[in-house]
């Protein structure tokens, strides 16, 4: 068959995949003097009860790397630990010879600058396939990194045809996803001599600071292991299929593979679904033809290509096509449940499979026929994939030069209220069938007048061809850090050199341009741009459906940067910048001989100079309008120089102490809660103290119940999921150890763990916990709590209630998913910014809200010190995301000081430290950690 664009194919790709029946089952033919898995692990990969750690993978990798002419062991980077992270490069040896020139062709064609189509399709010709299959991003699902040495093993040894043809046409890219993770569940595992009684349960997370949302950090990349792998996806290798392997699979099923279900992002090439579905059936057909059933796709599972930050969803944006499977499998034997309506073939499960007992090699075998799948397509229509993602490039490129408009929801439905308001159609495109009893005939198409779809392309709606960046914002330092954070994902920024004018607007020289014609346009609008999520009911006034992930992120409003969106061609004194940027040198202003110096406090990494000049033994002052001011001691100018240089801060040296009042600063001691098997939320906020330098240290709920806090601790941070509701009731969304911890359900008993993690266990209650956290208060101290641990509030009887309730006959309930939800978006509130908890902020912000509390103050609120400094005074506070029933928002309160005894308790209601996004709200909690 000869094709010159897989997007272009008339057949379905169901159809297409079944002329690609898999090959009869592959009969080992293994090259003399490769070790297989027995030989250096001493059992073979999936055998019971039995998992390798990664040092053993590394030991392996390297031996395999020696003896095999068709690998190439590389180090992508150091891990949170520090460990080596590798990937293995898999091809024929006459491919390894021309490994630099099919590198740069990738890269050419997936950039698709300066090449005309001809001169793609010759390049499309020569060059080789690239696929990347990675495995251990989860560590707790040992299937993926199992299945990867397996696969590696195998593209070593093995000598039948198909492989053989593969290695010819394709550059497999084995990365391993998370080494630290490994290293920990595995010894966790094998720690037992009974293999009964082992278990993958681990005492923390998985990834040192954030487990299970390591698949939610490929946008920010802020961890070493996504930086790691976003530079392999989007500076070097730029494949052109990546997979990622996942567990586990939903019941009565064995795995999930593509395709996925609605809705898939508007900014997507329309070559990304097609190939999602291409490759999917290929991978269906493979597990049919093999004779494995139990394979389930598209509404079998909650899987969608709408989120942005995932491993794989990612490369969606850069005009790759990610592919998820979700597997079962355990190297503890597990059975497959009975669901009888799994059991009934049709369009979600085509295959069924009943219940039986279940063995990990048979997960691994399932895993390796999915690998082979897609190698088996991405060899056959080599040409097609490599010619296809420059075509993406290339139609972003032109998309983003010229005038160009998106279709979203909110966009159609306004065309369709025009055109029903005008037409006194109640279904616009429809019209009730003539005749007698048209109620029993469908309606029937009608035709709308072309003028409508007009309107939509009104010169004010367009798609930007850029945005720009001014040097002259307040916290340029953090729009510095999201210009790394595109850079990272492969987005190509300048700087200006001069002062120039766009739009009758003046910009000063270092200002960031983000130009919007390049490949990866789709990750620019993505960042940019607010999401629009579709109301996604099961039936009309029915119960959402809840999304794969959150549903609206821009990343440029959770940092809280100020940019102008262009959306006319421009262009000015601009410079490409090549790798990360650092922070812009700052300055350190003498004035003489100052008495002191001062620093803005619009500016995140001002805490960090705190936090260090405090450590340093230099006193700092806050000023009346929020603002530091430092006394100036004969060591200060050395000290200060340094940190602009590191930093890029600005100090001001005054001649004398500013007027008005001021309070010192004191160096703070902080506790922050975690528990047994880790919370990803703690994971995020420890992480930011790092980066921000305060001082902490972890605090698990036995210490907080054996009280005397405040002889320890002068603020305790009590982030989402720590505080429950109630005593027996959940803690909230994030808290635990499920999925980014150590453990599902029941904690385990302290006879069950090393002693040096007993004191870990526990957890927070209303009836030992809370008169102990009351007693701090009283004493002094400062509590902050995030999202649902604000319960606190109504645990210490202060007049504050939930703004997002609704009256019923039996009482006061919670409103219902059908009226209210919002599943993770991004809203605004009106900020009291002479408040100190607010220094420093715009007087309207950009929160992160993920069915997070609202407030309402009762009417003795304000005699008893309690004040909000954020809320909402709109109806319609969202500014990206989803968000049904919005309105019932309208004057809540987002965030609250409220006094008690001698101490301070505060109330965040957003996720303010959301996955260390929301760098534009970052300060409330550091400006409530020095609030005293």
């Amino acid at each position: 068959m000869n094709m010159t664009a897989i997007g272009s194919i008339s057949r379905p790709p169901l159809a297409l995949a079944l002329l690609l029946l898999a090959a009869p089952a592959l009969t080992p033919q293994s090259t003399p003097g490769i070790t297989s898995p027995k030989e250096h692990f001493g059992f073979s990969v999936g055998d019971d009860y039995m998992l390798a750690n990664y040092t053993q993978l590394t030991e392996y990798w390297k031996k395999l790397d020696s003896e095999s002419d068709r690998m190439k062991l590389v180090e992508i980077g150091k891990t949170a630990e520090g460990r080596p992270q590798w990937m293995a490069i898999l091809t024929s040896p006459e491919n390894h010879r021309k490994l630099d020139r099919y590198k740069e062709i990738a890269r050419r064609l997936a950039l698709a600058e300066g090449l005309s189509d001809q001169q793609a399709r010759q390049l499309a010709a020569e060059g080789r396939a690239v696929v990347w299959i990675d495995g251990g991003l989860h560590a707790t699902e040992v299937l993926g990194a199992h299945q990867l040495i397996e696969l590696v093993y195998q593209f070593c040894s093995m000598n039948d045809p198909e492989t053989e043809r593969i290695l010819g046409d394709v550059i497999l890219l084995a990365v391993h996803a998370n080494p630290d993770g490994m290293e920990l569940v595995s010894n966790a595992y094998m720690k037992s001599s009974d293999p009964a009684k082992r278990t993958t349960r681990i005492p923390r997370l998985y990834q040192k600071y954030i487990g299970h949302d390591n698949n939610r950090d490929f946008y920010l990349s802020a961890m070493p292991e996504s930086t790691n792998m976003n530079r392999v996806l989007y500076h070097e290798w730029f494949p052109q299929i990546m997979y990622n392997h996942h567990q586990s699979g939903p019941a009565g099923t064995v795995l999930f593979a593509p395709p996925f279900r609605d809705p898939f992002n508007y900014y997507f090439d329309p070559l990304i679904p097609v190939g999602l579905n291409l490759v999917g059936a290929a991978m269906h057909t493979r597990f049919a033809a093999e004779g494995k059933p139990g394979a389930t796709m598209t509404e079998g599972a909650s899987y969608s290509t709408w989120f942005n930050g995932g491993l794989r969803t990612t490369t969606y944006f850069h005009n790759m096509i990610g592919i998820l499977t979700e597997t079962i499998g355990s190297p503890t034997p597990m059975e497959i449940p009975l669901v009888p309506n799994r059991l009934l073939p049709n369009k979600t499960v085509p295959y069924p499979i009943g219940p039986q007992k279940w063995h990990f090699r048979q997960s691994v075998e399932y895993s390796l026929t999915a690998n082979r799948a897609i190698l088996d397509l991405a060899s056959r229509y080599r040409e097609n994939f490599l010619f296809n993602i420059y075509q993406m490039g290339r139609n972003s490129i032109e998309r983003g030069g010229r005038d160009h408009w998106t279709m979203t929801p909110k966009r159609l439905a306004a065309m369709e209220a025009i055109i029903a308001k005008e037409t006194g159609a109640r279904e616009p495109g429809l019209e009730a069938p003539a005749g007698d009893e048209p109620e029993r005939r469908a309606p029937q198409p009608r035709r709308i007048p072309v003028k409508y779809y007009e309107m939509m392309r009104d010169p004010a709606s367009r798609d930007p061809r850029g945005y720009i960046l001014p040097s002259s914002q307040p916290d340029f330092l953090t729009a510095t850090k999201f210009m790394n954070a595109l850079i990272k994902t492969g987005i190509t920024i300048h700087r200006a050199t001069a002062d120039f004018e766009v739009a009758g607007k003046r910009y000063p020289s270092g200002s960031f341009v983000v130009k919007c014609a390049q490949a990866f346009r789709p990750h620019i609008l993505d960042m940019f741009e607010p999401q629009d999520h579709p109301n996604d009911f099961r039936y009309p006034g029915g119960p959402p459906i809840p999304p794969y992930d959150v549903t609206g992120w821009t990343l440029a409003y959770q940092m809280g940067v100020e940019f102008d969106r262009v959306p006319d061609g421009f262009d000015g004194p601009f410079q490409k910048i090549d790798g990360l940027i650092p922070p812009p040198r700052g300055s350190v202003t003498p004035n003489g001989r100052p008495a002191g110096y001062t620093f803005s406090h619009q500016v995140n990494d001002a805490f960090l100079a705190v936090n260090r000049l405090l450590n340093n033994g230099d006193q700092v002052h806050r000023l009346k309008d929020g603002a530091f001011y430092l006394p100036a001691r004969p060591q200060t100018t050395p000290v200060l120089e340094k940190l602009a240089a590191e930093t890029g801060l600005n100090f001001h040296g005054v001649s004398a102490r500013p007027a008005g009042e001021s309070s010192p600063m004191r160096r703070v001691r902080i506790g922050l809660w975690d528990r047994y098997g880790g919370s990803m939320p703690s994971g995020w906020v420890r992480w930011i103290f790092e980066q921000y330098e305060f001082p902490f240290q972890l605090v698990f709920p036995q210490e907080l119940d054996a009280g005397n806090l405040h002889s320890k601790f002068d603020v305790l941070v009590f982030v989402a999921g720590a505080i429950p509701s109630r005593d027996g009731g959940p803690g909230g969304r994030g808290g635990g150890g499920g999925g980014g911890g150590g453990f599902f359900g029941a904690p385990p008993r302290p006879e069950e763990i090393e002693p040096e993690y007993r004191s870990w266990l526990g957890n927070v209650t209303v009836s030992k916990t809370v008169p102990m956290l009351k007693e701090f208060l009283d004493s002094g101290g400062t509590i902050l709590t995030i999202g649902s641990s604000t319960a606190l509030a109504r645990h210490l009887g202060l007049p504050v209630s939930s703004a997002l309730v609704e009256r019923t006959a039996s009482g006061e309930q919670p409103l219902p998913r059908e009226k209210f939800y919002i599943p993770g978006s991004v809203v605004s509130m009106r900020v009291d910014n002479t408040h100190p908890l607010t220094w420093g902020m715009p007087g309207r912000a950009d929160f992160f809200f993920e069915n997070s509390p609202a407030f309402r103050l009762g009417p003795d609120a304000g005699l008893k010190g309690l004040r909000a400094v954020a809320w909402f005074d709109s109806s319609e506070p969202l500014r990206s995301g989803w968000a049904w029933g919005q309105h019932y928002l309208d004057g809540a309160a987002g965030v609250i000081e409220a006094p008690y005894g001698r101490g301070k308790l505060v109330l965040y209601g957003p996720e303010v430290t959301f996955r260390a996004q929301p760098h534009g709200t970052f300060k409330l909690l550091f400006n409530g950690i020095y609030s005293r």
